[in-house]
């Protein structure tokens, strides 16, 4: 492995995410975390890919975008 800092910093950040996620899920429904954990995932990489890598978005897009963003939201309330 020519760079393991970035694959240990992944490995570490994995292993945080799983361990909040389990958190959760003592609380929270399997179906609704998963759906809050994907909704996210979606939100974070789009805006990266807005941010950093310039994909143009259109606004069809962005109302996709916006409806993942008030169903995360919905779930997380309740």
């Amino acid at each position: 492995m020519a760079r393991p800092l970035p694959a240990v910093a992944a490995l570490v950040g994995y292993a945080i995410a799983f361990i909040c996620l389990a958190r959760a899920l003592r609380t929270i429904p399997l179906g609704v975390a998963y759906a809050i954990w994907s909704g996210v995932g979606i939100l974070c990489l789009t805006l990266i890919g807005l941010v950093v890598y310039k994909q143009p978005i259109t606004a069809m897009q962005y109302g996709g975008i916006l409806a993942i963003a008030v169903g995360v939201v919905m779930l997380g309330a309740n």
